[in-house]
C-alpha cells in the first residue's frame, strides 16, 4: 500500500519513537515528543492506523457522550504539576458559542476553555498493566490540554461504538500546529493604578471576579500580588507548601485543588491523605486523587485573600519561575457558603516572608 506524504513522515516519526522507547521504556510521551523535537500531538498522531484513531472535534456532544464510558480518570497538567482525578463524567455543559465547557459532578469538576481546542486522538495501546485506552485533546500548539483514561471499573463495552460514532472521515496525520503565542509582559510597577488596582480588590464581591480585575489594570497575577498590599496577599517560603497539604491531610481538611493549563482547569475537592516524596516530586496518592508537583519548580508561592459576598476567600497559589500559575489551594466549600475555620486557621498559620 503506498503512503500519502503526510503518512510517510509520521511513519518516520513512529518509529523514532519507538527506538526510543526501546531504551527508555517508562519515558512518557510528553517527554518523548521533547526530545524528538515535535509536538506531543503530532506524536499521538504518528500512531494513526496503528493503535489511534483520530476524532471529530465536536466538543458540544462528545464531551457529554464520555459520560458512556462510566468511571473515568481524568488529567489535567500544566509543566510543573499533574491532577488525575477518577469520577464520572456528567453534567456537562458548552456555551452556546461553543467557546466555554463546563463538568460540575462532584467528583469530575472542569472548567474548559474550548476556544483553544484543536484536535483530539482516542488511543489504545498496551501496557504492562493491560490495554490503555484513553481520549487525548490538544491545542492548536500540540500541547496535551486534557486526557480521559479508561479505569478497570469503566463501561468499556461503550468503548468501540463511541470511537465508530466520532471517529474523523480523513484519518490524517497532518496537524497545523502554530507557534506558542507569545507570554504575556507585564507592565512596569510605576504604570499600574495601584490605589485603584487596591480599590478595585477591595470590592470584589466574587473570587471569580479577579481576572476581569487584572485586565482592567493591566497587572500579571504575581505583579497584582506583589502591588495589593499585605491585607490582601503575602509572599511565603516554597517549601511551605508540601507542609500545607501534609497538615491538612493530618487534620482532615477538606481543599479545593487547582490545576490548570490556558484551556482547561481541573479542580478537586476533598480530603488528601496518601502524601509521599518521590525523588523532587510532592506527590497526592489517593484512591481517587493524585497531585504530581515538581516542588522545586515552585519559584514564588503567595497567600491570597478576596473579599466576597461569602466573606473573605484565602488560597495558597504557586507561580514558576516565568510567573505561570502552577496550582491553587482552598478550603472546600460551595457558593453561598463561609470559608471553613479551619482552612482558614491553617493557611493563616505559615508566616509571610519579608519583604
Amino acid at each position: 500500500m503506498s503512503q500519502s506524504p503526510a503518512a510517510a513522515p509520521a511513519n518516520d516519526l513512529y518509529q523514532a519513537w519507538q527506538s526510543l522507547r526501546a531504551e527508555q521504556p517508562r519515558l512518557r510521551a510528553r517527554d518523548a515528543a521533547e526530545r524528538l523535537a515535535v509536538s506531543e500531538a503530532e506524536l499521538v498522531a504518528s500512531r494513526l492506523g496503528i493503535d489511534t484513531v483520530r476524532l471529530r472535534p465536536e466538543w458540544s456532544v462528545l464531551l457529554p457522550a464520555l459520560g458512556e464510558l462510566g468511571y473515568v480518570m481524568v488529567l489535567t497538567r500544566n509543566e510543573q504539576c499533574v491532577h488525575e482525578r477518577k469520577g464520572f463524567y456528567r453534567e456537562v455543559s458548552v456555551s452556546a458559542n461553543g467557546q466555554m465547557g463546563l463538568v460540575v459532578s462532584p467528583d469530575i469538576d472542569l472548567r474548559l476553555f474550548l476556544g483553544g481546542w484543536a484536535s483530539v486522538f482516542a488511543v489504545e495501546e498496551d501496557s504492562g498493566r493491560g490495554t490503555l485506552r484513553s481520549i487525548q485533546v490538544f491545542d492548536r500548539q500540540g500541547v496535551a490540554v486534557h486526557k480521559v483514561y479508561l479505569t478497570e471499573r469503566s463501561e468499556v463495552a461503550a468503548w468501540a461504538p463511541l470511537l465508530e460514532r466520532f471517529r474523523a472521515e480523513e484519518q490524517s496525520a497532518a496537524l497545523d500546529i502554530l507557534p506558542q503565542p507569545p507570554r504575556e509582559q507585564p507592565r512596569p510597577d510605576a504604570e499600574v493604578d495601584v490605589a485603584a488596582l487596591r480599590e478595585g480588590w477591595a470590592a470584589l464581591k466574587d473570587t471569580h471576579h479577579f481576572f476581569a480585575l487584572l485586565k482592567k489594570h493591566g497587572a500579571v497575577r504575581t505583579q497584582a500580588l506583589r502591588l495589593a498590599g499585605r491585607e490582601w496577599a503575602e509572599p511565603l517560603a516554597p517549601v511551605e507548601l508540601p507542609k500545607l497539604l501534609e497538615t491538612a491531610g493530618e487534620r482532615e481538611v477538606p481543599l479545593m485543588v487547582f490545576v490548570g493549563n490556558r484551556h482547561c482547569i481541573q479542580i478537586h475537592s476533598g480530603p488528601v491523605r496518601n502524601l509521599r516524596w518521590m525523588d523532587t516530586w510532592f506527590n497526592v496518592l489517593d484512591d481517587e486523587f493524585n497531585l504530581h508537583l515538581k516542588a522545586p519548580a515552585v519559584a514564588e508561592l503567595w497567600r491570597v485573600r478576596k473579599p466576597s459576598t461569602d466573606g473573605v476567600i484565602t488560597s495558597w497559589e504557586a507561580f514558576d519561575a516565568d510567573g505561570e500559575l502552577i496550582v491553587q489551594l482552598f478550603g472546600a466549600r460551595k457558593p453561598g457558603i463561609p470559608e471553613r475555620d479551619d482552612w482558614r486557621a491553617l493557611a493563616e498559620s505559615a508566616p509571610a516572608l519579608e519583604v
